[in-house]
């Protein structure tokens, strides 16, 4: 019997809350406070005749097919941010959720019924590395989709009560373009994000107590111990801010889109996402993001991380046991 369809429905469960509604609140913060701009906008503008950012009714009077077509740009970013927002409430959910993925049932030991079932730990990491490279991308993703769909509708609705028709701004905008776009950067998030699966989840299976400290504290303390013997003029790896680079790497690839512009890895193509773009779309050609796969740093960490989920798997089997 196959069972990793099984275990990745029983991680869903039982971080539901994480992977589902994290996305959900966040986004729905985002909801709320547009619905809120836009109450403000009309009390203000009907009991105080106070003029919010600009008038709409000159706006119906003397738009243009350019203006049209700027606002579909416009929303094209509106569309990014949608999608961008929620990647930062999904890193801390898919940092902690990794850090605890073998730990947590050493320290309560429900790793002893878990072992006593037919799954074998191979199977039990996976599952977990596979939530954490797609499941939890996705989820968030499909609900910031849905999310920005809403947001549409709202504006929508809000322009028409004052005569003006969004529609062409709308079709001026890349909304099915842009979907497809970043669904398909996710499986280059997931490649990217190895090294920080392995590397949580490796001293998630290894320590036996404090697995935050140990996964975090041990980059900084490298990073400080290659500054200090660089000050001494002793030996030391290399230089701060390559070293510094990697060290990020390590910790922060998990955070979708973090490949991008080389702001958290080494290597990655640089100067090809331009956000003043007058086609926020091209940015995400498929072209450029899967250039991404052409980089040595992107293989070099899948490696890494491979070999640091290989060793979760070798301490899985060995390791039950916590001091709490």
């Amino acid at each position: 019997m196959n069972t990793l369809p099984l275990l990745l429905k029983r991680e869903y469960w039982e971080h539901r809350g994480g992977f589902l509604w994290t996305p959900v609140w966040i986004t729905g913060v985002i909801l709320f406070l547009t619905v809120a701009g836009m109450i403000t906008a009309e009390v203000l503008r009907s009991h105080a005749q106070v003029q919010v950012g600009f008038s709409l009714d000159s706006l119906r009077n003397d738009i243009s097919a350019k203006d049209f077509a700027a606002a579909g740009n416009g929303l094209d970013m509106v569309q990014l941010v949608f999608s961008a927002i929620p990647c930062i409430g999904l890193f801390f959910v898919l940092f902690f959720y990794l850090l605890g993925a073998l730990y947590d049932d050493r320290r309560d030991r429900s790793v002893l019924f878990w072992k006593s079932l037919p799954v074998s730990d191979t199977s039990t990491i996976t599952s977990k590395a596979l939530v954490a490279m797609l499941l939890a991308p996705l989820i968030a993703f499909a609900v910031s989709t849905l999310a920005y769909l809403v947001f549409l509708v709202l504006v929508s609705v809000w322009t028409a009560m004052h005569g003006l028709n969004v529609l062409p701004a709308i079709a001026a905008s890349h909304p099915f373009g842009m979907f497809w776009r970043l669904l398909l950067t996710i499986p280059v998030d997931a490649l990217w994000a190895l090294p920080t699966i392995g590397w949580l989840m490796f001293w998630s299976a290894y320590v036996r107590s404090k697995p935050f400290l140990w996964a975090v504290m041990l980059p900084f303390a490298a990073l400080f111990a290659n500054w200090w013997f660089g000050v001494l003029g002793g030996p030391h790896i290399s230089s701060d801010l390559r070293l510094a680079e990697i060290l990020a790497r390590l910790l922060l690839s998990v955070m979708p889109g973090s490949w991008m512009n080389g702001k958290f890895g080494v290597g990655s193509p640089k100067g090809w996402v331009n956000p003043d773009s007058e086609q926020v779309v091209g940015s995400f050609d498929p072209s450029h993001v899967y250039s991404v796969l052409a980089t040595p740093d992107l293989w070099i960490g899948v490696v890494a991380g491979l070999a640091l989920l290989g060793g979760a798997i070798w301490l899985r089997g060995r390791r039950i046991e916590t001091n709490v």
